[in-house]
């Protein structure tokens, strides 16, 4: 049977909700807060109009479904760090990202996966503790290689997946900022990716699943969620070590339910199987949903 549980960062000092409402959130990166569109804040906001752009640096408006432009509504820059702390049992490590405004509201980050960071980070250490001496580990839909740079930071021999070379391109730039070398990077479409890594009858000790609701593969493949997630971790399933790993498949889509994620793994995962919601807690109050997630681990 499989645990339901939410799940959200704990100790992110350099990153905070402050309130959300209305279609919009109100976060802090580090010295920098920002305005920004988010679909799932259905509900009014706790904070007035006039806190949040007292409190603003920086207001992403939308002028296109999938572009738009920021507006400095006090001084900031167009591009800055901020940092997160990992740690399991005496083991420390410290993760850096270079944060920028881009053209479709995202800055680099997906805050609320550092819960995720946390587990593989202690999975990692886990196994490095029961002999493995490097896990092997596996990225998939990578983005600026948050999960990446926690694996590394752990002792793994990470290899990072991406369609988009100029996001790979910003996730070293993360590794060389954290100071953790020696990621593997890889501009592909990840299911051809998976399924060649099948062939070659390559295995991962971990494997983390970060797939979009649509995107695109450098050869113009198509991926869409639905259709085609269930392929993605049949083969992925297959490429995971018998004795020892763990799995995080993440999705951010309005309405898919965690069960169907569910659905997928528990016969791989049996009786160790996490599902849920992931969630960032606001200073205001009020929780703000940001996908669900599955995973689970096996150990010696």
């Amino acid at each position: 049977m499989s645990k339901i549980i939410t799940l959200s960062p704990q100790h992110f000092n350099d990153y905070e909700l402050l309130d959300c409402g209305n279609f919009e959130k109100l976060e802090r990166f580090g010295k920098y807060i920002t305005i920004r569109p988010e679909p799932q804040a259905v509900w009014d906001k706790q904070w007035s109009q006039q806190e949040w752009e007292k409190r603003a640096h920086l207001k992403f408006t939308s002028t296109s479904s999938s572009s738009g432009k920021w507006q400095h509504l006090k001084e900031a820059p167009e591009q800055w760090k901020i940092s997160y702390g990992l740690k399991h049992q005496q083991t420390q490590g410290n993760i850096v990202f270079r944060l920028g405004l881009t053209s479709f509201k995202h800055v680099g980050i997906f805050p609320e996966q550092a819960a995720n960071w946390d587990f593989i980070f202690k999975q990692v250490q886990s196994m490095i503790n029961d002999g493995i001496s490097s896990p092997k580990v596996l990225n998939l839909f990578a983005y600026t290689g948050g999960a990446s740079l926690a694996a590394k930071a752990a002792g793994a021999d990470v290899t990072h997946v991406d369609s988009i070379k100029q996001v790979v391109t910003w996730a070293n730039e993360n590794s060389q900022l954290s100071k953790l070398n020696d990621i593997r990077w890889v501009v592909e479409d990840a299911l051809k990716f998976v399924k060649r890594e099948l062939k070659r009858g390559n295995k991962y000790h971990g494997i983390i699943l970060d797939p979009p609701a649509f995107g695109h593969g450098p050869n113009g493949e198509k991926w869409k969620l639905e259709e085609q997630l269930n392929e993605m971790v049949s083969h992925v399933l297959e490429l995971l070590h018998d004795d020892q790993h763990f799995l995080i498949l993440n999705a951010y889509s309005l309405g898919l339910s965690s069960l169907i994620l569910e659905n997928l793994l528990i016969h791989k995962a049996k009786d160790n199987l996490e599902i849920g919601e992931l969630f960032l807690p606001a200073t205001s109050g009020v929780k703000l949903p940001l996908g669900v997630f599955g995973r689970f681990a096996k150990g010696k």
